[in-house]
Order: C-alpha cells, then sequence, then structure tokens
C-alpha cells in the first residue's frame, strides 16, 4: 500500500525556521509530482509549494521569497524549508503525491508561529 508521512511540524518563534519532510513508500515515487498543500480551519487546502517529476517548482506567492521545497528521489522523500515564518503561516501542512490518474495524501503535520 501507499503511505505518504509527513513530519518536521512544531513550533517555532515568527522570524524563525522549519523544515517539513515526507517520506512516501508503497510506490515509485519518481513517478509522482510532489506539492505541500495547506489548511486552516473552514478553509480549503492551498497549495503552497509543488516540485513536478522533471524538478520544475512552483509556489504560493506569499511564500515565494522564503519556502523552498526540494526532493530526493533517493531516498523518496520530499522537504519543504521554511524561513522568516510568520503568524499566518500557522496551519496544518500535508504531503501530497500527485499523477493524473492517482493522487496520495499524507494525514497532516501542524506548524504553529507565534511568540
Amino acid at each position: 500500500q501507499v503511505q505518504v508521512v509527513e513530519s518536521g511540524g512544531g513550533l517555532v518563534q515568527p522570524g524563525g525556521s522549519l523544515r517539513l519532510s515526507c517520506i512516501v513508500s508503497g510506490t515509485v515515487f519518481s513517478n509522482y509530482d510532489m506539492n505541500w498543500y495547506r489548511q486552516a480551519p473552514g478553509k480549503q487546502r492551498e497549495l503552497v509549494a509543488g516540485i513536478l517529476i522533471g524538478g520544475r517548482k512552483r509556489y504560493e506567492d506569499s511564500v515565494k521569497a522564503r519556502f523552498t521545497i526540494s526532493r530526493d528521489n533517493a531516498k523518496n522523500m520530499v522537504y519543504l524549508q521554511m524561513n522568516n515564518l510568520r503568524p499566518e503561516d500557522t496551519v496544518v501542512y500535508y504531503c501530497n503525491a500527485y499523477t493524473s490518474f492517482r493522487q496520495y495524501w499524507g494525514q497532516g503535520t501542524q506548524v504553529t508561529v507565534s511568540s
């Protein structure tokens, strides 16, 4: 079975940094576009960052200068380096593995940015 598991969330002060990690098992990781989404209570999930199979990256505008997505196909992992965190980044972050026919989701990791 395919499993997607996030880690790395936690509590940081404004201006601080976190690195989220996501490991995918049970499938060929390199065949998937990988994305990080976030979802605040009562809101729809929004795409934060994505990295395609070919390595092309995309970011939501508010995080472009602060977040970096990367992947390590040898480890079946995708990362989201988050710098200069703001209180409005406080939300649950989800890892998504995507193809046109199948996609898989992690259960989320909480990021809290507070003094």
